[in-house]
Protein backbone atom coordinates (compact mmCIF):
# COMPACT_ATOMS: atom_id res chain seq x y z
CA UNK A 1 0.00 0.00 0.00
CA UNK A 2 2.54 2.50 0.73
CA UNK A 3 4.28 1.79 -2.24
CA UNK A 4 1.12 2.64 -4.26
CA UNK A 5 0.84 6.07 -2.09
CA UNK A 6 4.50 6.73 -3.43
CA UNK A 7 4.24 6.03 -6.78
CA UNK A 8 1.07 7.69 -7.06
CA UNK A 9 2.92 10.82 -5.11
CA UNK A 10 5.60 10.34 -7.60
CA UNK A 11 3.38 10.20 -10.82
CA UNK A 12 1.78 13.50 -9.21
CA UNK A 13 5.05 15.49 -9.34
CA UNK A 14 7.15 14.25 -12.41
CA UNK A 15 5.55 16.38 -15.23
CA UNK A 16 6.31 19.53 -13.67
CA UNK A 17 9.47 18.68 -12.73
CA UNK A 18 10.58 16.99 -15.78
CA UNK A 19 8.83 20.17 -17.29
CA UNK A 20 11.60 22.26 -15.52
CA UNK A 21 14.17 20.11 -16.44
CA UNK A 22 13.59 20.73 -19.80
CA UNK A 23 13.07 24.38 -19.76
CA UNK A 24 16.61 24.68 -18.05
CA UNK A 25 17.94 22.77 -20.96
CA UNK A 26 16.59 24.96 -23.20
CA UNK A 27 17.87 27.89 -21.49
CA UNK A 28 21.73 26.56 -21.56
CA UNK A 29 21.78 25.07 -25.33
CA UNK A 30 20.07 28.72 -26.08
CA UNK A 31 22.81 30.99 -23.65
CA UNK A 32 25.27 28.33 -25.30
CA UNK A 33 24.49 29.82 -28.60
CA UNK A 34 24.24 32.67 -27.87
CA UNK A 35 27.96 32.91 -26.27
CA UNK A 36 29.41 31.28 -29.13
CA UNK A 37 27.67 33.84 -31.66
CA UNK A 38 28.18 37.18 -29.52
CA UNK A 39 31.23 35.92 -27.38
CA UNK A 40 33.52 33.35 -29.06
CA UNK A 41 32.39 30.62 -26.57
CA UNK A 42 33.14 27.32 -27.81
CA UNK A 43 32.41 23.99 -25.78
CA UNK A 44 33.60 21.60 -28.55
CA UNK A 45 37.01 23.01 -27.76
CA UNK A 46 37.30 21.39 -24.42
CA UNK A 47 36.67 17.83 -23.54
CA UNK A 48 32.88 16.57 -22.99
CA UNK A 49 34.31 14.45 -19.97
CA UNK A 50 36.08 17.48 -18.06
CA UNK A 51 32.30 18.49 -16.46
CA UNK A 52 33.56 21.16 -14.08
CA UNK A 53 36.04 22.77 -16.21
CA UNK A 54 32.82 22.88 -19.09
CA UNK A 55 30.87 24.79 -16.27
CA UNK A 56 33.64 27.08 -14.90
CA UNK A 57 34.25 28.00 -18.51
CA UNK A 58 30.47 28.83 -19.16
CA UNK A 59 30.06 30.55 -16.31
CA UNK A 60 33.36 32.69 -17.61
CA UNK A 61 31.73 33.54 -20.46
CA UNK A 62 28.67 34.42 -18.96
CA UNK A 63 30.46 36.59 -16.61
CA UNK A 64 32.18 38.74 -19.73
CA UNK A 65 28.42 38.78 -21.43
CA UNK A 66 27.40 40.31 -18.39
CA UNK A 67 30.18 42.75 -17.47
CA UNK A 68 30.24 43.94 -21.35
CA UNK A 69 26.03 44.34 -21.49
CA UNK A 70 26.51 46.23 -17.65
CA UNK A 71 24.59 43.46 -16.06
CA UNK A 72 25.12 42.13 -12.36
CA UNK A 73 27.98 39.99 -12.74
CA UNK A 74 27.09 36.58 -11.25
CA UNK A 75 28.40 33.89 -14.29
CA UNK A 76 25.05 32.22 -13.67
CA UNK A 77 21.89 32.39 -16.22
CA UNK A 78 19.78 34.25 -14.00
CA UNK A 79 16.71 36.25 -15.36
CA UNK A 80 17.95 39.27 -16.22
CA UNK A 81 20.62 37.51 -17.94
CA UNK A 82 18.08 35.84 -20.42
CA UNK A 83 15.95 38.13 -20.63
CA UNK A 84 19.04 40.06 -22.12
CA UNK A 85 19.67 37.33 -23.92
CA UNK A 86 16.28 37.07 -25.50
CA UNK A 87 15.90 41.57 -26.52
CA UNK A 88 16.54 42.31 -30.13
CA UNK A 89 19.85 42.96 -31.05
CA UNK A 90 23.13 43.13 -33.84
CA UNK A 91 24.11 40.07 -35.48
CA UNK A 92 27.68 41.26 -34.73
CA UNK A 93 29.56 39.26 -32.02
CA UNK A 94 30.73 42.17 -28.92
CA UNK A 95 33.85 40.18 -28.53
CA UNK A 96 36.20 39.14 -31.43
CA UNK A 97 37.21 35.63 -30.79
CA UNK A 98 39.37 35.78 -34.29
CA UNK A 99 40.77 38.40 -36.59
CA UNK A 100 37.70 39.96 -38.38
CA UNK A 101 39.29 43.54 -38.54
CA UNK A 102 43.16 43.79 -38.98
CA UNK A 103 44.13 46.84 -39.21
CA UNK A 104 40.62 48.79 -38.11
CA UNK A 105 39.67 49.01 -41.77
CA UNK A 106 38.55 52.33 -42.48
CA UNK A 107 37.03 54.27 -45.80
CA UNK A 108 40.18 55.69 -47.77
CA UNK A 109 38.01 58.06 -49.03
CA UNK A 110 35.31 61.15 -47.80
CA UNK A 111 33.06 60.50 -50.19
CA UNK A 112 31.09 57.20 -49.86
CA UNK A 113 28.04 56.40 -51.80
CA UNK A 114 25.16 54.10 -50.87
CA UNK A 115 22.18 52.30 -52.23
CA UNK A 116 18.98 51.04 -51.15
CA UNK A 117 18.50 47.88 -53.37
CA UNK A 118 15.57 46.76 -51.60
CA UNK A 119 12.63 47.56 -49.16
CA UNK A 120 10.93 46.43 -46.85
CA UNK A 121 7.28 46.03 -47.07
CA UNK A 122 6.17 47.07 -43.62
CA UNK A 123 7.71 51.03 -44.70
CA UNK A 124 6.50 53.44 -47.44
CA UNK A 125 9.72 53.72 -49.82
CA UNK A 126 9.77 57.33 -49.61
CA UNK A 127 10.02 56.64 -45.79
CA UNK A 128 12.74 54.25 -45.87
CA UNK A 129 14.79 56.68 -48.08
CA UNK A 130 14.54 59.18 -45.44
CA UNK A 131 15.33 57.11 -42.69
CA UNK A 132 18.67 56.05 -44.15
CA UNK A 133 19.47 59.51 -45.32
CA UNK A 134 19.40 60.77 -41.69
CA UNK A 135 20.69 57.65 -40.22
CA UNK A 136 23.42 58.47 -42.93
CA UNK A 137 23.30 62.40 -42.04
CA UNK A 138 23.96 61.42 -38.47
CA UNK A 139 27.41 60.25 -38.86
CA UNK A 140 28.70 63.03 -41.52
CA UNK A 141 27.96 65.56 -38.92
CA UNK A 142 30.57 64.08 -36.88
CA UNK A 143 33.46 63.08 -39.49
CA UNK A 144 34.64 64.76 -42.72
CA UNK A 145 32.36 61.69 -44.26
CA UNK A 146 29.85 62.64 -46.82
CA UNK A 147 27.30 60.62 -48.36
CA UNK A 148 25.55 60.08 -52.05
CA UNK A 149 22.69 57.80 -52.52
CA UNK A 150 22.43 56.34 -56.10
CA UNK A 151 19.68 54.38 -57.60
CA UNK A 152 21.13 51.46 -59.51
CA UNK A 153 25.26 49.63 -59.81
CA UNK A 154 27.12 48.58 -57.46
CA UNK A 155 27.56 51.38 -54.54
CA UNK A 156 30.25 51.12 -51.58
CA UNK A 157 27.91 50.32 -49.35
CA UNK A 158 24.88 48.28 -50.62
CA UNK A 159 21.60 48.14 -48.00
CA UNK A 160 19.20 45.49 -48.46
CA UNK A 161 16.21 43.64 -46.95
CA UNK A 162 16.05 40.16 -46.40
CA UNK A 163 14.69 37.12 -44.35
CA UNK A 164 17.07 34.72 -45.92
CA UNK A 165 19.49 32.03 -44.03
CA UNK A 166 22.81 32.79 -45.78
CA UNK A 167 24.22 29.79 -43.47
CA UNK A 168 26.55 32.23 -42.96
CA UNK A 169 28.09 33.11 -39.34
CA UNK A 170 25.89 36.42 -40.14
CA UNK A 171 22.89 34.90 -40.17
CA UNK A 172 18.95 35.89 -39.64
CA UNK A 173 16.47 34.19 -37.14
CA UNK A 174 13.15 34.94 -37.53
CA UNK A 175 11.36 37.62 -35.93
CA UNK A 176 13.19 39.49 -32.79
CA UNK A 177 16.72 38.13 -31.95
CA UNK A 178 19.07 39.08 -34.93
CA UNK A 179 17.25 42.47 -35.98
CA UNK A 180 20.23 43.24 -38.30
CA UNK A 181 23.98 43.15 -39.46
CA UNK A 182 26.65 44.91 -41.45
CA UNK A 183 29.79 44.09 -42.42
CA UNK A 184 33.49 46.65 -42.03
CA UNK A 185 34.74 48.59 -44.70
CA UNK A 186 36.28 46.68 -47.55
CA UNK A 187 36.08 45.31 -51.11
CA UNK A 188 33.16 43.22 -52.84
CA UNK A 189 30.49 43.28 -49.63
CA UNK A 190 32.66 44.86 -47.39
CA UNK A 191 30.50 47.55 -45.97
CA UNK A 192 27.14 46.33 -47.07
CA UNK A 193 24.17 46.38 -44.50
CA UNK A 194 21.29 43.80 -43.89
CA UNK A 195 18.20 44.35 -41.93
CA UNK A 196 15.97 41.50 -40.96
CA UNK A 197 12.78 41.26 -43.21
CA UNK A 198 10.99 39.38 -40.54
CA UNK A 199 11.52 42.42 -38.16
CA UNK A 200 8.19 44.46 -37.99
CA UNK A 201 10.17 48.22 -39.54
CA UNK A 202 8.51 51.57 -38.58
CA UNK A 203 9.13 55.11 -38.06
CA UNK A 204 8.66 55.05 -34.48
CA UNK A 205 8.17 53.09 -31.44
CA UNK A 206 5.77 50.51 -32.20
CA UNK A 207 7.76 47.53 -33.90
CA UNK A 208 11.91 48.30 -34.49
CA UNK A 209 12.64 51.62 -35.75
CA UNK A 210 14.20 51.63 -39.18
CA UNK A 211 16.10 54.79 -38.50
CA UNK A 212 18.16 53.81 -34.45
CA UNK A 213 18.65 50.31 -36.06
CA UNK A 214 20.53 51.87 -39.51
CA UNK A 215 22.36 54.59 -37.31
CA UNK A 216 24.13 51.13 -35.45
CA UNK A 217 24.50 49.62 -38.73
CA UNK A 218 26.09 52.56 -40.53
CA UNK A 219 28.62 52.68 -37.31
CA UNK A 220 29.51 49.20 -38.63
CA UNK A 221 30.23 50.10 -41.65
CA UNK A 222 32.01 52.70 -41.30
CA UNK A 223 34.20 50.49 -39.61
CA UNK A 224 33.04 50.78 -35.61
CA UNK A 225 32.64 47.77 -33.38
CA UNK A 226 29.80 47.24 -30.32
CA UNK A 227 30.09 49.37 -27.62
CA UNK A 228 29.85 48.51 -23.65
CA UNK A 229 27.96 52.11 -22.90
CA UNK A 230 24.21 51.36 -23.17
CA UNK A 231 24.01 55.12 -23.46
CA UNK A 232 26.02 54.60 -27.07
CA UNK A 233 24.24 53.57 -30.39
CA UNK A 234 26.82 51.15 -31.46
CA UNK A 235 25.75 49.13 -27.84
CA UNK A 236 24.25 45.77 -29.32
CA UNK A 237 20.98 45.54 -27.70
CA UNK A 238 18.34 47.48 -29.35
CA UNK A 239 16.38 49.94 -27.33
CA UNK A 240 14.01 52.74 -28.94
CA UNK A 241 14.68 56.55 -27.52
CA UNK A 242 13.06 59.27 -29.28
CA UNK A 243 14.72 59.65 -32.67
CA UNK A 244 13.27 63.48 -33.19
CA UNK A 245 15.75 64.10 -30.32
CA UNK A 246 18.41 61.41 -30.84
CA UNK A 247 21.80 62.59 -30.71
CA UNK A 248 25.65 60.49 -30.83
CA UNK A 249 27.04 60.06 -26.95
CA UNK A 250 30.11 60.65 -26.84
CA UNK A 251 31.47 57.59 -26.56
CA UNK A 252 30.38 57.03 -30.74
CA UNK A 253 31.54 60.64 -31.33
CA UNK A 254 34.87 59.90 -30.21
CA UNK A 255 35.14 56.54 -31.51
CA UNK A 256 33.94 57.70 -35.21
CA UNK A 257 36.73 60.87 -34.66
CA UNK A 258 39.25 58.22 -33.73
CA UNK A 259 39.10 56.70 -37.41
CA UNK A 260 37.67 59.59 -39.27
CA UNK A 261 38.97 62.75 -37.66
CA UNK A 262 36.14 65.78 -37.04
CA UNK A 263 34.18 67.40 -39.53
CA UNK A 264 36.84 70.24 -40.32
CA UNK A 265 38.86 67.59 -42.34
CA UNK A 266 36.58 67.62 -44.99
CA UNK A 267 37.53 71.51 -45.68
CA UNK A 268 41.29 71.01 -45.21
CA UNK A 269 43.22 71.57 -48.77
CA UNK A 270 46.26 69.31 -49.41
CA UNK A 271 47.38 72.39 -51.50
CA UNK A 272 48.76 75.53 -48.92
CA UNK A 273 47.49 77.79 -51.63
CA UNK A 274 44.31 76.77 -52.14
CA UNK A 275 41.93 79.51 -50.86
CA UNK A 276 38.00 78.38 -50.59
CA UNK A 277 35.98 80.67 -52.96
CA UNK A 278 33.41 82.85 -51.63
CA UNK A 279 30.47 81.50 -53.17
CA UNK A 280 28.26 83.68 -51.31
CA UNK A 281 29.65 86.59 -53.26
CA UNK A 282 26.72 88.09 -55.14
CA UNK A 283 29.87 88.13 -58.15
CA UNK A 284 30.24 84.87 -57.92
CA UNK A 285 29.44 82.57 -60.56
CA UNK A 286 30.14 78.57 -61.16
CA UNK A 287 31.78 76.56 -63.79
CA UNK A 288 29.34 73.13 -64.01
CA UNK A 289 26.95 71.70 -62.06
CA UNK A 290 25.20 68.24 -62.19
CA UNK A 291 23.56 65.69 -60.61
CA UNK A 292 25.57 62.81 -58.88
CA UNK A 293 23.19 59.92 -57.35
CA UNK A 294 20.62 61.75 -55.16
CA UNK A 295 22.55 65.24 -54.63
CA UNK A 296 23.57 68.23 -57.03
CA UNK A 297 27.56 68.86 -57.23
CA UNK A 298 28.52 72.28 -58.06
CA UNK A 299 32.59 73.39 -59.52
CA UNK A 300 34.39 75.67 -59.08
CA UNK A 301 38.32 75.64 -59.72
CA UNK A 302 39.75 73.79 -57.33
CA UNK A 303 36.69 73.30 -55.19
CA UNK A 304 32.97 71.63 -55.53
CA UNK A 305 29.94 71.83 -53.71
CA UNK A 306 28.15 68.91 -52.61
CA UNK A 307 24.06 69.46 -51.80
CA UNK A 308 20.59 67.39 -51.19
CA UNK A 309 18.35 69.17 -53.14
CA UNK A 310 15.94 71.23 -50.77
CA UNK A 311 18.78 70.92 -47.86
CA UNK A 312 20.71 74.30 -48.31
CA UNK A 313 23.32 73.66 -46.57
CA UNK A 314 25.98 72.12 -49.28
CA UNK A 315 29.66 70.18 -47.80
CA UNK A 316 32.76 71.72 -49.78
CA UNK A 317 35.96 69.99 -50.62
CA UNK A 318 38.75 69.79 -52.69
CA UNK A 319 38.19 67.93 -56.21
CA UNK A 320 41.47 66.11 -55.72
CA UNK A 321 39.71 64.41 -53.08
CA UNK A 322 37.37 63.09 -55.17
CA UNK A 323 39.57 62.58 -58.22
CA UNK A 324 43.53 62.96 -57.49
CA UNK A 325 43.80 63.18 -60.97
CA UNK A 326 41.69 66.58 -61.22
CA UNK A 327 42.75 69.06 -59.83
CA UNK A 328 40.99 72.67 -61.28
CA UNK A 329 39.27 73.46 -63.92
CA UNK A 330 35.85 71.29 -64.39
CA UNK A 331 34.07 73.24 -66.95
CA UNK A 332 30.79 71.47 -68.07
CA UNK A 333 29.47 68.28 -66.97
CA UNK A 334 26.20 66.37 -66.96
CA UNK A 335 24.78 62.93 -65.85
CA UNK A 336 22.42 60.60 -67.72
CA UNK A 337 19.23 59.00 -66.04
CA UNK A 338 19.69 58.26 -62.39
CA UNK A 339 23.15 60.17 -61.62
CA UNK A 340 25.03 57.48 -61.59
CA UNK A 341 26.61 58.21 -64.86
CA UNK A 342 28.38 61.79 -65.33
CA UNK A 343 30.13 63.18 -67.80
CA UNK A 344 33.04 65.94 -66.93
CA UNK A 345 34.54 68.42 -69.84
CA UNK A 346 37.91 70.00 -69.55
CA UNK A 347 38.79 71.65 -72.52
CA UNK A 348 38.74 69.66 -75.15
CA UNK A 349 38.60 66.69 -73.34
CA UNK A 350 35.79 64.52 -71.78
CA UNK A 351 35.63 61.94 -69.05
CA UNK A 352 33.04 59.40 -67.65
CA UNK A 353 32.31 59.03 -64.07
CA UNK A 354 30.22 56.38 -62.31
CA UNK A 355 29.63 55.64 -59.13
CA UNK A 356 31.85 58.32 -58.42
CA UNK A 357 34.59 56.14 -59.98
CA UNK A 358 36.89 57.36 -63.36
CA UNK A 359 36.20 54.90 -65.70
CA UNK A 360 39.05 53.19 -68.18
CA UNK A 361 39.81 54.56 -71.45
CA UNK A 362 39.36 58.22 -70.80
CA UNK A 363 39.77 61.40 -70.97
CA UNK A 364 38.39 61.30 -74.95
CA UNK A 365 38.11 64.24 -77.47
CA UNK A 366 35.22 66.23 -77.66
CA UNK A 367 35.29 65.68 -81.39
CA UNK A 368 34.62 61.90 -81.02
CA UNK A 369 30.97 63.26 -79.78
CA UNK A 370 30.65 65.38 -83.31
CA UNK A 371 31.90 68.75 -82.61
CA UNK A 372 33.57 70.94 -85.17
CA UNK A 373 37.60 71.50 -84.60
CA UNK A 374 36.59 75.14 -83.81
CA UNK A 375 34.96 74.04 -80.40
CA UNK A 376 37.97 74.00 -78.19
CA UNK A 377 35.89 73.74 -75.22
CA UNK A 378 32.05 73.39 -73.72
CA UNK A 379 30.40 75.97 -71.23
CA UNK A 380 27.58 73.52 -70.14
CA UNK A 381 25.90 70.80 -70.66
CA UNK A 382 22.66 68.80 -69.37
CA UNK A 383 20.87 65.55 -69.94
CA UNK A 384 17.08 65.37 -70.63
CA UNK A 385 15.73 62.10 -69.61
CA UNK A 386 12.38 62.46 -71.21
CA UNK A 387 13.89 63.32 -74.55
CA UNK A 388 16.91 61.42 -73.89
CA UNK A 389 18.73 64.25 -75.58
CA UNK A 390 22.19 66.01 -74.17
CA UNK A 391 21.86 69.97 -74.90
CA UNK A 392 25.42 71.27 -75.27
CA UNK A 393 25.98 75.59 -74.80
CA UNK A 394 29.08 77.08 -76.10
CA UNK A 395 29.08 80.82 -76.10
CA UNK A 396 26.07 82.06 -77.70
CA UNK A 397 24.84 78.67 -79.45
CA UNK A 398 23.58 74.69 -78.23
CA UNK A 399 23.84 71.49 -79.83
CA UNK A 400 22.04 68.65 -79.02
CA UNK A 401 23.37 65.18 -78.87
CA UNK A 402 21.13 61.72 -79.25
CA UNK A 403 22.11 59.62 -76.72
CA UNK A 404 20.58 56.53 -78.09
CA UNK A 405 22.21 56.87 -81.49
CA UNK A 406 25.31 58.64 -79.88
CA UNK A 407 25.69 61.22 -82.71
CA UNK A 408 24.79 65.04 -83.14
CA UNK A 409 21.31 65.96 -84.13
CA UNK A 410 21.24 67.26 -87.48
CA UNK A 411 20.27 71.35 -88.10
CA UNK A 412 22.69 72.23 -85.05
CA UNK A 413 24.15 74.42 -83.77
CA UNK A 414 21.30 76.73 -83.06
CA UNK A 415 20.98 80.45 -81.05
CA UNK A 416 20.39 79.51 -77.52
CA UNK A 417 17.93 82.67 -76.97
CA UNK A 418 15.98 80.94 -80.23
CA UNK A 419 14.65 77.65 -77.88
CA UNK A 420 15.45 78.38 -74.47
CA UNK A 421 12.65 81.39 -74.04
CA UNK A 422 14.27 84.01 -71.17
CA UNK A 423 17.77 82.12 -70.87
CA UNK A 424 20.86 83.29 -72.35
CA UNK A 425 22.76 84.30 -74.22
CA UNK A 426 25.42 82.66 -72.26
CA UNK A 427 25.15 80.07 -69.65
CA UNK A 428 27.75 79.79 -66.68
CA UNK A 429 25.92 76.26 -65.55
CA UNK A 430 22.95 74.04 -65.84
CA UNK A 431 21.82 70.77 -63.88
CA UNK A 432 17.89 68.47 -64.37
CA UNK A 433 16.05 67.85 -61.57
CA UNK A 434 12.36 67.37 -61.34
CA UNK A 435 11.34 68.01 -65.20
CA UNK A 436 13.32 71.45 -64.59
CA UNK A 437 16.31 72.36 -66.19
CA UNK A 438 18.26 75.04 -63.47
CA UNK A 439 20.20 77.77 -65.35
CA UNK A 440 22.81 79.33 -63.65
CA UNK A 441 23.80 82.96 -64.71
CA UNK A 442 25.87 84.65 -62.49
CA UNK A 443 24.19 85.25 -58.69
CA UNK A 444 20.57 83.84 -60.68
CA UNK A 445 19.23 80.73 -61.16
CA UNK A 446 16.44 80.08 -64.00
CA UNK A 447 14.13 77.47 -63.25
CA UNK A 448 13.23 76.43 -66.53
CA UNK A 449 9.97 73.86 -66.65
CA UNK A 450 10.71 71.44 -69.58
CA UNK A 451 7.30 70.18 -70.63
CA UNK A 452 6.38 73.98 -71.08
CA UNK A 453 9.71 75.28 -72.39
CA UNK A 454 9.26 78.81 -69.98
CA UNK A 455 10.95 79.95 -67.32
CA UNK A 456 8.90 78.67 -64.27
CA UNK A 457 10.69 81.13 -61.87
CA UNK A 458 13.79 83.20 -60.91
CA UNK A 459 16.26 82.27 -57.59
CA UNK A 460 18.90 84.34 -56.22
CA UNK A 461 21.39 81.38 -56.03
CA UNK A 462 22.88 82.46 -52.43
CA UNK A 463 18.90 81.63 -51.14
CA UNK A 464 19.84 78.23 -52.39
CA UNK A 465 23.24 77.71 -50.57
CA UNK A 466 22.60 79.05 -46.92
CA UNK A 467 24.19 82.31 -47.87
Amino acid sequence: MKFLLLMLVLQAIAPGAVSRINSKEKNVAFAQRYLKRFYGFNMGAISATKMKVNENFMENQIQEMQQFLGLNVTGQLDKSTLDMMHRPRCGLPDVYRFDTTQGRPVWEKYLITYRISNYTTDMKREDVDDAIEKAFQVWSDVTPLKFIMINAGEADIMIRFTAADYGDFYRFDGKDGVIAHAFKPGPGFGGDIYFDEAERWTMNHKGINLFLVAVHEVGHALGLDHSSDPQAIMYPIYSYVDHNTFQLSNDDIHAIQSLYGGPENFQLSSNPNSTEPAYCDPNFHFDAATRVGNGIFYFKDSFFWMQIPGNPNASIGLISFLWPNFTSGIQAAYDTETGQHVFLFKDDKYWLISNLRPQPNYPRSIHSLGFPESVKRIDAAVYNPLLRKTYFFVDEVYWRFDERKQCMDPGYPKLTIDHFQGIGPTIDAVFYYNKHYYFYQGAVIFEYNTPTNRVFRVLNRNATLNC
